[in-house]
């Protein structure tokens, strides 16, 4: 987990100035998260306080969740106790991942006191504290009774004891000489997971990258030489002066160059080299809304579209299963030329045949040499219906191989087209993206349609991108848009681009009747490459014409084009470049 007791230290200072403002508003919009809005002189500032196993923070947060229409016990028990109240600190023991924010309020009775609202960032231990001015618990959001643990209970009415500290050393007070004599003490295992144990509130991607810079790009073992410590020491003055100051830091987010959010950190990440694309942030909560809003966003998606995805790999699955029989029907049809070579023998030796017999032994004058070869014959047949019978076993293979090549081609577009839609659900990135592939499939005959839906959703407009030298440049989002760009919006001088060989999105490049230059070309064919199943790989080969000579067969399945006169182009897809050259709209 990223979020280590280090970038939390980054996120106790982000909230130093909210100090000697008051608690305007507490809302509680889910069950695992809490915002407190605090009113400065600048406006209201919220900060989000979540306890969830995989997205435990606290942050200053930009976002506005929708709230239950009734609060929550918990909610109910804070405003009780917080609202109006008055921020007199925010504390951290060392890099412990618990913040302790120290709120004056009135009681009951209408006396000052001072209210404790602890917040333990602890993966799926997390949990919100509210302990009184005896340093007794009120309540928490998650209660922890017996049941849960035997070895610290969280209750109301019980007295706060914070959880058990390790004996690590604290990057903000620790000594060359503390940080040479713990690692050399150490046993010998990797140095990165060694100073998780070693360093107190350091993450794992921390930890590696002061093992890259260590090792120089090579994983190292415990104890370190000479010239290993001297590079550690400078490493970690490093990081140590990046948390004495706010300027030195780098809040970067790390993606794949898919678009996947893989994680964050105060420090700039060398480790992946070219594997990941880096993003900078000017704050760290600015940092924490991004990453967990993309993240919580594509795994929504993903959970909407979870029953499409089973479908559409079922469906391909049954299509290349049914296609994979038919090819072996078609093997069996090879030997239809051997039945009509039989019935000729039989018919230039009906003569020599009598009726009953089970063989025919004749000379093959199909071969040069005219060897004698036995045919098979039904002795309740003559000769004559013998021969016959060959023939119709002839005339019905070649019936079935003319049917089963066409059959075969159509299973085989089917499934690309079941491809491309899957490819196109996997590139989604909203709902109506997957609501406007359900209508498509609906359409084709895939899905049954559900008279309860209502009126569908207004269709989107396709992804709109500016090259570098001012050109619109237009991605579709899936098969029926990428036929309305290509064959209905594209003017004919426009450059038509999409991958070879690879499914993919259809770019629309506008050239407003001028010759278009090459960067803008090429960054349209970054953007093909990257809007397509080839995105995870390098040097995706991209098919670029005017689209005057892109054509849709007649009965051709959404998405469908023959193209002729086109050029081919080797691009390696790029995140960063799509972020940005993509127009907010």
């Amino acid at each position: 987990m990223a979020l280590d007791g280090a970038f939390l230290h980054c996120i106790k200072e982000e909230l130093l100035p909210l100090t000697g403002s008051r608690i305007d508003k507490i809302y509680q919009p889910t069950r695992d998260e809490l915002i407190l809005s605090f009113r400065t002189k600048g406006g209201a500032v919220r900060v989000l306080f979540s306890v969830s196993a995989d997205a435990a923070r606290v942050h200053i947060t930009g976002t506005s969740p929708e709230n239950p229409p009734q609060p929550p016990m918990f909610c109910m028990l804070l405003r009780k106790h917080l609202s109006g109240g008055k921020l007199e600190a925010v504390e951290q023991d060392g890099l412990e991942r618990i913040l302790r924010f120290r709120i004056r309020a009135n009681n009951e009775m209408g006396d000052s006191i001072v209210l404790t609202l602890v917040c333990e960032i602890m993966g799926r231990f997390s949990n919100v504290i509210l302990v009184n001015e005896h340093g007794r618990i009120i309540d928490s959001l998650r209660r922890v009774d017996e049941e849960i643990s035997r070895v610290r209970l969280v209750l109301p009415g019980m007295e706060y004891l914070a959880p058990p500290r390790d004996d690590r050393i604290c990057l903000l007070s620790c000594t060359d000489d503390e940080i040479i004599a713990k690692t050399a003490a150490a046993p010998p295992v990797a140095f990165s997971k060694a100073a998780i144990k070693l360093f107190e509130g350091v993450s794992p991607v921390v930890a590696r990258e002061w093992e890259f810079y260590i090792g120089r790009g090579s994983d190292i073992l415990l104890p370190l030489n000479d010239a290993q410590n001297e590079r550690m020491l400078f490493t970690l003055h490093r990081t140590q002066a990046m948390l004495s100051d706010a300027s030195a830091r780098q809040y970067t987010l790390l993606r794949t160059k898919e678009g996947q959010i893989k994680d964050f950190s105060y420090m700039h990440i060398a480790q992946y080299g070219s594997l990941m694309v880096t993003a900078e942030y000017p704050t760290a909560s600015e940092l924490l809304d991004a990453f967990y809003a993309q993240r919580d966003h594509y795994t929504r998606l993903h959970q909407r579209a979870n029953d499409l995805f089973r479908f559409l790999i079922n469906t391909s699955e049954r299509i290349a299963k049914r296609v994979a029989n038919q090819k072996e029907e078609l093997l069996a049809c090879d030997s239809m030329e051997a039945d009509r070579r039989r019935g000729d023998l039989i018919s230039a030796n009906l003569y020599r045949i009598n009726r009953g017999d089970s063989v025919a032994r004749v000379e093959d004058f199909y071969d040069e040499n005219c060897p004698v070869t036995e045919i098979p014959l039904d002795v309740r047949l003559t000769p004559a219906q013998n021969a016959q019978a060959y023939y119709k076993k002839y005339r019905k293979a070649c019936t079935a191989k003319k049917k089963l090549t066409e059959l075969i081609a159509s299973g085989e577009q089917e499934q690309q087209y079941i491809d491309s839609v899957f490819d196109a659900l996997t590139r989604a990135e909203c709902e109506s993206d997957i609501v406007q592939l359900r209508v498509e499939l609906t359409e084709q005959g895939y899905l049954r349609e559900n008279r309860k839906a209502g009126k569908p959703p207004k269709p989107m407009q396709p992804l709109h991108f500016r090259s570098s030298d001012g050109l619109d440049i237009f991605v579709g989002r899936n098969n029926k848009q990428n036929d309305q760009l290509t064959l209905k919006f594209a003017a004919k001088s426009d450059i038509w681009l999409h991958t070879q060989l690879v499914h993919g999105a259809h770019v629309i490049l506008c050239t407003d009747g001028m010759p278009a230059p090459d960067r803008s070309v090429e960054e349209a064919a970054i953007l093909a490459a990257y809007y397509s199943k080839g995105r995870e790989s390098a040097q995706v080969k991209v098919d670029y014409c005017p689209a005057k000579f892109v054509k849709k067969p007649s009965g051709a399945r959404p998405g469908m084009v023959i193209y002729t006169n086109y050029q081919t182009a080797f691009v390696d897809p790029d995140a960063e470049l799509a972020e940005r050259l993509r127009v907010k709209e």
